[in-house]
């Protein structure tokens, strides 16, 4: 069994597409996956989030929610306006935990790296599950910046980087977004081991599954990343 949490360099950079492909590409190569999402804001009860979509997208049904906020905020911003409780570090690796008879257990965080999901971030989870992070980061300006500080907070903390992911790759991609992929691995010391076509996340699941495993230059599911 792995873990493999899925983080952006901040928010809208395409975590939840990523963490579908991801899943897509693992059940492609015949392993079993499970996703949680422990923090949801922005959505409704009742309404479909983002796991929702990671379903419509690669097909897995095995997920899990812990907590849901009304407002598009940082989770613990938005539990303590509804009043609503915080989602504690202790009970969501107790959930997480209810997920690892599944050969993979992707968890989707909330926004950048250091965003409080409650009374902790994701990489205080990182670091008590003892699982990497892939860090999903934008192609173009302010990536190379952006990227640069989400891979050294997770050198200092100990926590292994299992590469990046650009998470939306334009059709037609200028200069910056060139120079970009290049210079990434050079800053960051991190491969680049997946880009996600621009627009991906609007595709049919047929297609989407099918294009998934050659969108990643490594096996992000292997036994040897947890």
């Amino acid at each position: 069994m792995s873990i493999l949490l899925i983080s952006g360099t901040s928010t809208d950079v395409g975590k939840t597409v990523v963490t579908a492909a991801v899943a897509a590409a693992a059940r492609a190569a015949g392993r079993t996956v499970a996703v949680c999402k422990p923090a949801q804001t922005g959505i409704a009860p009742g309404e479909p989030g983002d796991l929702a979509e990671v379903t419509r997208l690669s097909g897995v049904t095995r997920t899990l929610e812990l907590a849901r906020y009304p407002e598009p905020l940082a989770p613990d911003t938005a539990a303590r306006r509804a009043g609503m409780p915080l989602l504690s570090l202790t009970e969501t690796v107790a959930g997480i935990r209810t997920l690892t008879d599944a050969n993979l257990v992707l968890v989707e965080g909330a926004g950048g790296l250091l965003v409080r999901m409650g009374d902790h971030t994701l990489l205080d989870l990182a670091q008590q599950l003892g699982a990497p992070v892939l860090v999903v980061t934008a192609a173009g300006l302010g990536t190379l910046n952006h990227s640069e500080l989400t891979t050294r907070v997770l050198a200092a903390a100990g926590v292994p980087c299992a590469g990046l992911v650009i998470g939306a790759w334009p059709a037609e991609p200028d200069l910056a977004a060139h120079c970009n992929r290049d210079d990434l691995p050079r800053v960051t010391d991190v491969p680049v081991v997946g880009t996600i076509p621009a627009g991906a996340g609007q595709w049919e699941r047929a297609r989407f599954t099918a294009a998934a495993p050659s969108w990643f230059t490594t096996d992000l599911g292997a036994e040897n990343l947890a």
